[in-house]
């Protein structure tokens, strides 16, 4: 019985990993476009603080003074610090193949992008050479994980306790 649920958990883990590198080139395509509108609303705003003689921080200490200034100056300060972590994230998952994106899952961090992504991604069988690597590694750690929480269990039974 023991084999049987450890082959289970490590299929079911398999099958779960081996969705990983469809699930990070998707999220780096949405990142990707989230930077290239970001980026947009950047320069835009740069474009206009220059016309007026401002450099960025110039324009936006100007933002305050009222209310609604100083909530659009808020929001648009946290527009450029999600382009920043956008785009060096985007930059480094880039950088990545699907199987090394594994070790960073720290920067599939924007909350919007990740949101979208698993709301439209749809699981898929693995054809391509990284995601029947993921999925052998899911196996591997499944197959690990259950034999680290069985072995208590089979410690007891060896000691004649039950």
């Amino acid at each position: 019985m023991t084999g049987f649920l450890r082959l289970l958990v490590a299929l079911l883990c398999a099958a779960g990993l081996s969705q990983f590198p469809a699930f990070s080139d998707q999220y780096v395509q949405r990142l990707g476009g989230q930077v290239d509108a970001l980026t947009r609303v950047a320069a835009e705003f740069d474009a206009s603080a220059s016309r007026a003689g401002l450099t960025r921080e110039a324009a936006l200490a100007d933002l305050g003074g009222s209310e609604f200034r100083d909530l659009h100056q808020g929001d648009m300060r946290r527009t450029f610090d999600r382009l920043e972590h956008a785009a060096a994230d985007l930059a480094m998952l880039r950088l990545a193949g699907p199987l090394e994106r594994m070790a960073l899952p720290h920067r599939l961090r924007d909350r919007e992008t990740l949101a979208a992504t698993w709301g439209d991604f749809s699981p898929a069988v693995p054809v391509t050479f990284a995601g029947l690597a993921a999925a052998g590694i899911g196996f591997l750690l499944g197959w690990i994980v259950f034999t680290l929480l069985a072995s208590p269990f089979r410690r007891r039974e060896r000691l004649g306790w039950r």
